[in-house]
């Protein structure tokens, strides 16, 4: 049986499916500029959706942290145990000064706000099944497998998001990832490899971290980029590998790890894409999984510039213009909709627009 967990608790039906706590952001001492990853950016994506009027506070799905047996459906007690030692720690965040603080302040300033995150990913998971999308502000750790963690990523909340789902939705018994990530996510991969209930998309640039060639074995759609690749050449093999992703296999939910260190000048990612090429990417996934009546998560992993939480704001704001993510379906209560749109055999195209829309907040404020 399944263990007693707080994660999948029912969400108020006037709740967006938004997933986010405070919790996710790391401060403490300075410690977190010593990486450069915004480690505020997920609490300033929220600044801004509530600056557009989108949500409140009151309308947000309050992320709870993952406990011990909640992260033990993945992980090894093992790799649990590892992350008593503080080097360990400073080794996965890549925070060297991490090494020489006492364990019980890693725990609380560090690891707390990644288990957090991964908390709402799974809560994100059940969220979109239930309401046919999801969003968590934060999480997409693909380079932390059940036994491994790196990259940033101490926790493996994709493969804990979709694990919950196979013990506890009824349903729910294939899944896919597209991962957008500038990075592979060898993590997912490695935790995945022999699982058929998994298809893996991932695009990414061959030439950077982790070049896990055993991970790699598990992706079955795999579109390796070149350093520099821009929007033209990257929305056309998006495009094309997403739509021939999800008509290979149709899951009953996709996870969607949507990186924003694909951006044109990313320190990390090496790839050019335009704050407007981010904003169609998002929405040529979206479309591709709601027209299909597929329910979708999305999580906002890796990105490394400050401008990032404007873009992830502006990105989910387009995809609330065109109808995407739909207020008055995700509020609709507890009930799949993908089984009410079967049902009614309601027409979700007829929101959908081309590519040619204006996107909405583009433009100067991302030179801030």
């Amino acid at each position: 049986m399944p263990h007693r967990t707080e994660l999948y608790q029912d969400v108020p039906s006037t709740c967006w499916p938004i997933v986010y706590s405070p919790d996710y952001n790391i401060t403490f001492m300075g410690l977190e500029k010593l990486h450069p990853f915004d480690a505020g950016k997920w609490g300033k994506v929220i600044d801004f959706l509530k600056e557009e009027k989108l949500v409140v506070d009151d309308l947000i799905v309050q992320a709870r942290e993952a406990t011990e047996d909640d992260l033990l459906v993945v992980h090894t007690r093992r790799y649990l145990n590892k992350l008593k030692w503080s080097f360990v720690v400073a080794t996965i965040t890549e925070i060297p000064p991490v090494l020489f603080l006492p364990n019980f302040l890693v725990q609380r300033k560090v690891l707390k706000p990644l288990r957090t995150q991964t908390g709402g990913t799974i809560m994100a998971g059940k969220l979109a099944v239930d309401r046919g999308w999801a969003i968590n502000v934060g999480g997409g750790f693909h380079h932390c497998s059940s036994d491994k963690g790196g990259g940033f990523c101490a926790y493996a909340d994709i493969t804990l998001a979709i694990k919950f789902l196979f013990e506890r939705v009824q349903g729910v018994s294939k899944a896919t990832i597209i991962d957008l990530d500038a990075h592979q996510g060898n993590g997912h991969e490695r935790d995945f490899m022999d699982d058929n209930r998994v298809y893996i998309m991932d695009a990414y640039n061959r030439y950077i971290y982790p070049g896990d060639g055993f991970a790699k074995r598990a992706i079955k759609r795999k579109v390796e980029l070149e350093w520099g690749t821009e929007d033209t050449e990257y929305l056309q093999k998006v495009q094309t590998h997403v739509e021939g992703a999800l008509n290979e296999l149709k899951p009953d939910i996709v996870v969607y790890n949507a990186g924003t260190d694909i951006l044109d000048g990313d320190p990390l990612g090496g790839l050019a894409i335009s704050p407007q090429g981010i904003v169609k990417r998002d929405e040529v996934v979206f479309k591709a999984a709601r027209s299909r009546r597929i329910p979708i998560l999305m999580v906002t992993s890796g990105g490394y510039q400050k401008r990032t939480a404007r873009i992830i704001a502006d990105s989910i704001l387009n995809l609330h213009n065109l109808g995407l993510i739909d207020k008055e379906l995700a509020t609709s209560g507890a009930v799949n909709p993908k089984f009410i749109m079967e049902t009614l055999q309601l027409p979700i195209t007829i929101k959908m627009f081309s590519f040619d829309k204006k996107f909405v907040g583009l433009g100067g404020e991302f030179q801030n």
